[in-house]
């Protein structure tokens, strides 16, 4: 960040300069891209194929839940000055700290994994080429994008704000060029249910596609000295302009997951509902609504795999320096993990199959920043007068056992053991 730019960000918090929230925005929108990457789209096409509108109350939800644990993590860093894994390591035995850093890195592997492939999948769908030449080039755009990083945080923020641009302008093609009943859209988002086993299985994937380990923990390192404070009111006003860009940020990123499960459920839900895969949906889109809309969705789709890659590796980058006190050069941090991706194609793993492995794996992950994200913004030894108390503290253990419980269902599905009370 430029000396013009904390310049600005102090008189802003002083009372010099009025207005200024921009000057805040930036950690959010980066963090608000790990809720709109290819694992989402999985999750959402089949939503939307299946289900038609119905399923749209459990994306406004997720997205609710995700509003509350983001916003949660950016307060831990702007209090504290420290990211979520630099407290863990500070202040829990050191077994534990090993074991949360190993399942943590397994999570960002796994995260890199479905967004990798997404990005190269649209490529190879886009251009027709092979999907290692995709993978080939998505990895090349994924580096040169992390070099920006090297001028500070704020072209980096420019860069993903750009590519979250390009993720909202195509699905808001996607609404003019689709069918969209907009009573229906109204009645699935207020009205909650589901029907079968199939139904709580796609909710689960919903939620644990929204809901992530390395969001949580990279907003928290973005802002944790981000602006510098000399007095508690200053403090203050940085976590309410914090606030205020998760609202924002989010908000966009619930809006993009809505509109993945309205085209979805405009193009598939009326005869073609067991449309479940990316490059299934690709195909299909072309003869329904025309070769632009299909171009859209695949722009919207690499546009996801490169900006949550590269959202990724940092987060990766984060977690390694904060639980374990190391750093490695970006490209062999990017160089590993690109190799998982490598290797489920060398393997001719199905792309969509490896999606679903790797929001299992983010399932079993999930638990490590939820349950430490509460417990440090509880604690007012850690937190001091922003220690979080009462409506909000009770909000979020319920949301985290929401989003555990069925984090859990879906690992006792994938078992094979039948849910009670749901048909198949």
């Amino acid at each position: 960040m430029s000396d013009r730019t904390r310049s600005a960000m102090a008189d802003v918090l002083a009372g010099r300069r009025r207005g200024g929230m921009l000057l805040f925005f930036g950690p959010a929108v980066i963090a608000s891209v790990a809720y709109m990457d290819p694992g989402n789209y999985a999750t959402n096409i089949e939503a939307g194929a299946g289900y038609g509108y119905g399923l749209l109350w459990v994306v406004l939800a997720a997205n609710m839940i995700a509003m509350l644990f983001q916003a949660l993590s950016a307060r831990v860093g702007i209090v504290t000055g420290m990211n979520l894994a630099e407290l863990s390591r500070e202040h829990f035995p050191r077994p534990a700290v090993i074991a949360m850093w190993i399942v943590s890195e397994i999570a960002a592997m796994a995260t890199d994994l479905a967004e990798f492939l997404g990005g190269a999948l649209g490529l190879s769908l886009l251009f027709g080429w092979p999907l290692l030449w995709g993978m080939v080039v998505t990895a090349i755009v994924t580096y040169a994008i992390l070099m920006f990083e090297r001028g500070g945080f704020r072209p980096m923020e420019l860069v993903i704000g750009a590519l979250v641009m390009v993720i909202g302008a195509s699905y808001l093609i996607e609404m003019f060029i689709a069918p969209v009943d907009w009573g229906g859209v109204l009645m699935g988002m207020s009205t909650p249910d589901l029907p079968d086993a199939r139904a709580l299985t796609i909710a689960v994937g919903i939620i644990g596609a929204t809901v992530m380990p390395h969001a949580i923990f990279l907003h928290s390192g973005l802002t944790q000295n981000r602006a510098i404070t000399s007095n508690l009111s200053e403090k203050k006003r940085i976590v309410s302009f914090s606030n205020r860009e998760v609202i924002i940020a989010l908000a966009v990123a619930g809006m993009v997951n809505m509109a993945m499960v309205i085209m979805a459920a405009s193009a598939f839900h009326q005869g073609h509902s067991d449309v479940a895969e990316i490059e299934t949906a690709y195909h299909t889109l072309t003869p329904l609504l025309g070769g632009f809309a299909a171009a859209a969705f695949l722009t919207s789709l690499i546009a996801s795999g490169v900006s949550s890659s590269v959202v990724g590796t940092m987060a990766g980058q984060m977690i390694m320096q904060g639980f374990i006190r190391r750093h490695i050069p970006i490209w062999l941090r990017r160089a590993i993990t690109m190799l998982p991706a490598f290797a489920v194609v060398a393997m001719g793993v199905n792309t969509t199959e490896a999606l679903v492995m790797s929001q299992v794996v983010l399932s079993i992950a999930l638990p490590v920043p939820m349950i430490a994200l509460i417990l440090f913004a509880r604690r007012r030894d850690v937190m001091g007068t922003f220690a979080v108390r009462g409506p909000i503290l009770w909000l979020a253990v319920i949301g985290a056992t929401v989003v555990l419980g069925l984090n859990f269902v879906l690992l006792w599905q994938m078992a094979g053991f039948a849910v009670p009370g749901l048909a198949g």
